[in-house]
């Protein structure tokens, strides 16, 4: 595969009329697809592993918020990156996640061809699927590439999209004392 792709990008690069032989492009092929797979490394992680037994008791049952999570993904629909940060809380019901592993899952998910709709639910059903918390919420804030270099060539514009579980989607009193606290 790791020769299939370098292929394709050789492939690329000579269909933009460039030479690949050329000083500058000679060793592209190769770190474009040592990248492009870095850059997709999420489909290679399953949650379970990613976990790795981080899931302890815990009789607390107070929100835990980890927020401004970078994340770097790339856009199904263009290959371009977008970029953000991600703010995740959930209400525990006995169990608790290891703090990096939550930084972890959103990275598992985030390293994909992804729309940030999708991306967003994603990260709250796996926590949802970790823990069995009363509740999970998931904000994500991102700057789209796609937007910013090409098409419409907006830099300022920000999407915001979240996902909402359990006591975060029905009581309105958790989903604002969340959405107050990541945005101190």
């Amino acid at each position: 595969m790791q020769n299939v792709m370098e292929q394709l990008f050789s492939q690329l690069i000579q269909a933009l009329g460039e030479d690949v032989t050329r000083e500058g492009l000679v060793d592209t092929p190769r770190r474009a697809a040592a990248a492009f797979r870095f850059l997709n490394s999420g489909y290679n992680q399953r949650l379970e592993r990613v976990l790795n037994n981080a899931v302890f008791e815990a009789d607390t049952e107070d929100m835990v918020i980890v927020k401004d999570i970078e994340l770097y993904s790339l856009c199904e629909h263009h290959l371009l990156p977008f970029i953000g940060k991600c703010h995740v809380a959930y209400l525990p019901k006995g169990k608790v996640i290891g703090l990096s592993k939550v930084a972890r899952i959103v990275e598992m998910y985030a390293r994909r061809l992804q729309i940030q709709e999708r991306l967003t639910k994603q990260i709250a059903d796996a926590i949802q699927t970790a823990i069995n918390p009363a509740g999970v919420a998931v904000v994500i804030e991102a700057k789209h590439l796609c937007m910013m270099m090409r098409g419409v060539e907006k830099q300022n514009s920000v999407m915001t999209t979240s996902s909402m579980l359990g006591l975060f989607r029905k009581q309105i009193s958790t989903r604002s004392e969340f959405l107050n606290l990541i945005n101190r």
